[in-house]
């Protein structure tokens, strides 16, 4: 009984807290918000909704699922005063023709839980287990809970945005962005559902786990991709990295992946990977390169 109160107590704490968060403001388009979103898998959260300029309900759109809500459109309104303002300049490619107009979903992390949903869980298992445990105590990780959040974005929050807005259904319209672990988790999604996603886009990506440079993660990542990255037929992915604060751990890790990725075909438009030199492990670096992925997703004319 105490846990089960525990439980409930914990539960009504972050509704709570969800119920004080102001909506973000946007330059371009409008935003809408599914308040405190209840999953069976993973906790409650905000999801918010990037309507495109001229949004039209008759009309049928591409969607990307992104990471991080919290940081996407508002900088006034994130922890640190910055954000990737995807409303701005995803507004302006649309304006000048050069992308297709799309519907964005904003998925919140779960804060001090984000690792946890974000680092992916089949992967891990190619670490060996004190190295596993080890990972996860210098993550301050509970548990590995990347598949159930993946359930949720399959299974609960996919259907909801379809019931809601009118989005295209088939793989290749539907698409996932993230950085740094927002990057690893993308990649992980279209690998465990590539019946789901047919395209990622993932700025920064984390290859390294924790937050000093080793080789045990990265391994253990590529082996779980050499065996998992779907068809790339059927499938798009790009990728980068900055070279300063955080992302200079990562060069040599991505260029290993790259040749991996080409490997397994991913080649011509199928694939894009781009170094950005002096660019640090911010929003407003990712936001100043934003356009390169957006248009790689959702570019007229692909390249």
């Amino acid at each position: 009984m105490r846990r089960l109160l525990t439980a409930l107590f914990l539960q009504w704490m972050t509704l709570t807290a969800l119920a004080a968060d102001p909506l973000p403001s946007v330059v371009s388009g409008s935003i809408e918000r599914i308040e405190s979103l209840s999953s069976q898998h993973v906790s409650a959260r905000h999801i918010d909704v990037w309507l495109p300029p001229g949004f039209d309900r008759k009309h049928q759109y591409p969607v990307i699922y992104m990471h991080d809500g919290q940081a996407l459109f508002d900088p006034a309104v994130n922890w640190n005063k910055q954000a990737w303002q995807i409303d701005r300049v995803a507004g302006q490619l649309i304006q000048d023709g050069q992308i297709e107009p799309a519907i964005i979903v904003g998925i919140w992390n779960a804060g001090a839980l984000r690792p946890a949903e974000y680092l992916p869980q089949q992967a891990m298992q190619f670490l060996p287990q004190a190295l596993r445990q080890s990972l996860m105590q210098t993550r301050g990780l509970p548990e590995l809970m990347a598949d159930r959040y993946l359930k949720f974005l399959v299974e609960e929050l996919k259907p909801e945005i379809e019931r809601r807005y009118p989005v295209r259904k088939d793989a290749a319209s539907t698409m996932l962005m993230g950085s740094s672990m927002g990057g690893l988790i993308s990649l992980y999604a279209m690998s465990e559902y590539p019946q789901v996603f047919g395209a990622a886009a993932c700025l920064s990506t984390h290859w390294v786990g924790i937050f000093e440079q080793n080789a045990s993660v990265p391994l253990a990542l590529f082996r779980y991709w050499s065996g998992k990255l779907p068809d790339a037929a059927t499938h798009r992915l790009y990728m980068d990295y900055g070279t300063e604060t955080l992302d200079a751990l990562y060069p040599v890790h991505q260029q290993f992946f790259d040749v991996l990725a080409k490997e397994k075909g991913y080649t011509g438009e199928r694939y894009l990977s781009r170094a950005f030199p002096g660019a640090a492990h911010t929003e407003t670096d990712w936001s100043v390169r934003l356009s390169v992925p957006l248009r790689f997703l959702l570019g007229k004319q692909k390249s």
